[in-house]
């Protein structure tokens, strides 16, 4: 989880690969909608990702006995009650990141839908994740195998906190 342009994505198809299983980028779930809002520049609103991130949830649940890993945003603690209403054990990792390394990636990157414009937004909205949650934060200066690596040392930890809910 986090900010568009935080390297969820490379992470997440990394660290599936590190696990032989099946990544899935959350972005291809969009509806079309929402993927014209923010090529225009405009914010998602709740009511805009809630069908979105219902769809994250079944898509985990049809993984379940195999695993996944899937990159999306997940930027409020509603989002994620939201995923996990399908997946209650699910595990979030919060890519975190400096704003300006975030927007200098951003700037990099050609083809995405999302604009650079909407990175304050999504800052204003995320929200770290609770102590109640399933999950840690890693942080994206760090290369991605070092991210990778430890993302794959905290899974044990984190898979015995998940199997107890």
């Amino acid at each position: 989880m986090g900010v568009s342009g935080c390297g969820k994505s490379t992470i997440g198809a990394a660290l599936a690969d590190k696990l032989g299983i099946d990544f899935i980028d959350g972005d291809r779930l969009h509806p079309q909608t929402n993927v014209q809002k923010m090529s225009h520049g405009i914010a998602l609103n709740d009511s805009d990702r809630l069908p979105w991130l219902a769809d994250i949830g079944r898509t985990l649940r049809d993984y379940r006995d195999s695993g996944l890993v899937l990159a999306c945003s997940a930027l409020k603690r509603i989002y994620r009650d939201a995923i996990r209403w399908e997946v209650p054990n699910v595990i979030f990792v919060h890519a975190t990141g400096d704003a300006d390394l975030i927007a200098q990636r951003q700037s990099s990157r050609h083809g995405h839908f999302m604009p650079a414009s909407l990175l304050e937004s999504q800052l204003s909205t995320l929200q770290a994740l609770s102590p109640d949650e399933i999950g840690f934060e890693v942080d994206i200066r760090d290369a991605v195998t070092a991210i990778v690596a430890q993302i794959f040392e905290q899974l044990p930890r984190i898979e015995h906190l998940a199997g107890e809910r």
